[in-house]
């Protein structure tokens, strides 16, 4: 096929509503309404109110970790975790990732070097870290991504065997565990994400999972601008605290998250078993979790497909269906990044081929089964290409 054929599509299926690639979870507002009272009552605001503590608590509880500081959003998570274990020179990263993962080391002044990802899972490929490893190395961060885990077994050893910080990047791994339970437990740190298109919101959010109570409390004070108390100031901390309306909002959505996930944990075994016999697209597999969360439903597009990746996209948009390129293009592609050695397109040749070919597919638990098929009809009859030698 000529990659700059033009399609001749069809009409979108009769339909009122447009598709993302996700939407919000949320509770009827009725119930949110006993949590804003409160805080109205209470006139706190921020500032780990009680709400604030509640939720800690709470997914504390839920997620099986032992300590937890929430934060205004994942991103200043990232900034802060690096801050925490005094992270400096250079980290060890995947280029397939949202950009935070990377823009959060630059941010402390530390350089990323980007190393290849495994074809199979699309997460760091341990194999490729040691070779990346210089004096400068400090740490290893890692992403869970689309929730399934890294070999995390496998990054520990070699963090162990040079004396690396290990930061988890988790924005998309809530709830996600393996036999030996929360993915979260693994590494020095792992950040957490909660912004709304994430499988938990708080509106805007984040966390960091901590392994101590000591780390938590330095977590703490370097979100709160450093300061001890009243006079004390131990670090050059940042404004990161969550707000109690944010809290609030989601101790309602850690009410409702299992029936969340048991909505996509259907919606994926849907897309599975109809897409199963469409030759030239292979869906993503598990990477070992006992418990997944089903936060995106990738899909490769294969040589075997009639059409590109870009084509298939845009099939999707001209049938109000908005599918999304995550992620594409790759971090070490952006202009920040690609004059890096290792941004060298020569030295990510699987993360270049999967930011060519995935597309990522409505997974939220309004989607209907109709919806679903709707998705599916479009993959399985794709428009024909006009302009094919």
């Amino acid at each position: 096929m000529n990659p700059n054929s033009t399609l001749r599509t069809v009409p979108a299926p009769p339909h009122d509503e447009r598709l993302y690639v996700t939407q919000p979870h949320l509770a009827p507002l009725a119930e949110f309404i006993p949590y804003l009272e409160k805080i109205w009552s209470s006139k706190v605001l921020t500032n780990g109110g009680p709400f604030h503590q509640q939720l800690e608590a709470a997914l504390c509880e839920y997620l099986g970790v032992r300590h937890l500081s929430l934060f205004t959003n994942g991103t200043l998570a990232l900034v802060t975790a690096l801050q925490a274990l005094r992270i400096t020179g250079e980290v060890i990263t995947t280029p397939y990732s949202f950009v935070a993962t990377a823009h959060s080391l630059l941010w402390n002044g530390v350089k990323p070097v980007f190393v290849d990802i495994d074809p199979h899972t699309l997460n760091i490929d341990p194999g490729k870290i040691e070779a990346a490893i210089t004096p400068q190395t400090t740490a290893i961060m890692p992403v869970h991504c689309y929730g399934h885990p890294c070999d995390v077994d496998a990054i520990q050893s070699i963090a162990d065997n040079y004396n690396l910080k290990v930061i988890y990047d988790a924005a998309h791994a809530f709830g996600v565990e393996r036999d030996d339970g929360s993915i979260l437990n693994h590494g020095d740190l792992a950040i957490l994400s909660f912004h709304a298109t994430k499988v938990f919101n708080t509106f805007e959010g984040g966390a960091i999972v901590c392994p101590d109570a000591k780390t938590k409390q330095r977590v703490d004070h370097l979100k709160n601008f450093g300061y001890v108390d009243e006079v004390t100031v131990v670090a050059p901390g940042i404004n990161g605290k969550m707000s109690e309306i944010n809290a609030a909002f989601g101790l309602l959505q850690l009410r409702h998250i299992d029936e969340a996930l048991t909505r996509r944990k259907a919606i994926a075994a849907q897309y599975r078993a109809l897409l199963r016999d469409v030759k030239g697209i292979r869906c993503l597999g598990d990477a070992g979790e006992k418990v997944a969360n089903y936060a995106y439903f990738p899909v490769i597009v294969e040589d075997g497909y009639p059409l590109t990746r870009e084509q298939l996209y845009q099939a999707f948009r001209d049938c109000d269906i908005i599918a999304r390129r995550y992620f594409y293009p790759l971090i070490s592609d952006f202009p920040m990044y690609r004059g890096l050695p290792s941004a060298h397109r020569d030295n990510l040749p699987v993360a270049a081929n999967a930011a060519a070919r995935v597309l990522c597919l409505p997974i939220y638990p309004s989607l209907s089964d109709a919806d679903v098929e709707r998705v599916v009809s479009v993959v399985a009859n794709p428009p024909r290409a006009i302009g094919n030698d």
